[in-house]
């Protein structure tokens, strides 16, 4: 194991894509262990293709490419401008909820922090929004999607840990919803410090909203859809994620008619990209993954975290600060891949629930994506907004005490996590 971790450290340093320093790394371990035949890494490198469940992966990737081209996302953006426009901290707000909308849309935090700097944060600078704050709400809004049904982590957490998908889906709605009104709670805090206005002078109509729940309809059903035929066995997650691509082409091309063909060969296109990405570092960590398992990883671990703390919450809290710190240096899917094998048998052998730990590992493992030094989503928003890291990390403060907030939240209080869970799939 000790080449691995080398060869590992090594192959980050010099740039080479995640995917590849992960086999590559791993396929290192079988050359030099003389005991162990060199085709049972490629099996394992072989054995994600032939999962079923894994196939909701490329489906819902294809979900996201496919409604992000059919008017979606703009009329989104009007339900939340209707809803939230009116409350302090005006485009700040508008940006949380559009977010929270979004989570079951792209599935995917960067592309949610891309689209909203396009579409929201040049508008907000405009406006006058300090550029700095601007970013960090984009980025921070961005980790809602962590858990709003069909995160691409959870599949891949699911996946991994053989975890039901479904119940995870579920699971990370109440979350969501309170990550949302904790934002905006401190956006309204922030929006009363700089004086920052509402975007609207009056709340709404109730024919105002009506119309623009109107016209928003199909697209705010899209969550609520999934989650009725997963809950009632209509279809496992991977059917389900065949059926929503049905229902985003009707509504794409039939009821807003902008999902032309040349979109869907762009749509096509982005989707083969993702795909390709997504699966080299599933099936590289495959191989990691045995590893973990044939040099007992996940034991020797636990036996040197029981001799700091044998209390279950201190042991809890020595994984989540360690997957605090991974999330600093590697890409939440990574993560995910890497470690799940490894804490999960931990997780279990001192009786905490997969589930509910699995949306605290998500969404804390998405906290790394907004500080340094890997920081995606942070450098993905300033380098659109043209705003420096160091007024980004600076302007985070009081979001990442929010964020934190939120956390402590889900671990003291785990029925915010496993409520809904329990009453959908009670027997």
């Amino acid at each position: 194991m000790t080449i691995t971790v080398i060869l590992f450290v090594i192959l980050m340093l010099i740039g080479m894509p995640i995917g590849f320093v992960i086999g590559i790394s791993s396929l290192a371990y079988f050359f030099t262990a003389h005991f162990l035949p060199i085709g049972i890494a490629f099996q394992k490198f072989a054995a994600p293709t032939q999962s079923f469940p894994i196939l909701a992966t490329p489906l819902f990737l294809l979900v996201g490419n496919m409604l992000n081209k059919t008017g979606v996302t703009y009329r989104l953006l009007d339900f939340s401008q209707m809803v939230s426009g009116w409350m302090i901290g005006g485009l700040a707000q508008i940006n949380v909820l559009l977010a929270t909308l979004l989570g079951g849309v792209s599935g995917s935090a960067t592309a949610d922090a891309a689209m909203q700097s396009r579409v929201l944060g040049v508008s907000m600078i405009e406006r006058g929004y300090p550029r700095a704050f601007t970013a960090v709400v984009i980025a921070f809004s961005s980790l809602i999607t962590a858990t709003i049904p069909p995160s691409i982590l959870l599949i891949l957490y699911g996946f991994v840990g053989n975890v039901s998908i479904g119940k995870l889906f579920i699971a990370g709605i109440v979350p969501g919803i309170l990550l949302t009104a904790i934002l905006m709670f401190t956006n309204s805090i922030m929006a009363r410090r700089m004086q920052i206005e509402p975007e609207m002078k009056h709340l709404p109509t109730r024919h105002e909203l009506g119309q623009s729940f109107k016209r928003s309809f199909w697209a705010l059903m899209f969550p609520i859809v999934l989650i009725f035929v997963i809950r009632l066995g209509f279809f496992t997650t991977t059917e389900a994620g065949a059926f929503i691509i049905l229902y985003a082409f009707i509504i794409g091309r039939y009821i807003y008619k902008e999902l032309t063909n040349q979109a869907i060969w762009e749509v096509l296109g982005e989707t083969v990209s993702d795909i390709g990405v997504v699966m080299i570092l599933i099936m590289a960590a495959a191989i990691l993954g045995h590893i973990t398992i044939l040099d007992q990883v996940p034991q020797h671990l636990a036996n040197m975290i029981t001799h700091i703390t044998t209390n279950r919450y201190g042991i809890l809290s020595l994984l989540l600060v360690f997957i605090a710190f991974a999330g600093m240096l590697f890409d939440g899917s990574v993560i995910i891949l890497l470690l799940t094998p490894i804490l999960l048998p931990i997780i279990r052998q001192f009786g905490f629930d997969p589930v509910h730990f699995g949306i605290i590992f998500v969404v804390l493992t998405l906290l790394g994506a907004n500080t340094p030094p890997v920081g995606i989503c942070m450098y993905t928003v300033c380098g659109i907004l043209n705003c420096s890291s160091i007024a980004f990390v600076k302007a985070s403060v009081p979001y990442l005490i929010a964020f934190f907030a939120f956390v402590v939240l889900l671990v003291i209080f785990p029925g915010i996590t496993m409520g809904l869970p329990h009453l959908l799939f009670a027997r």
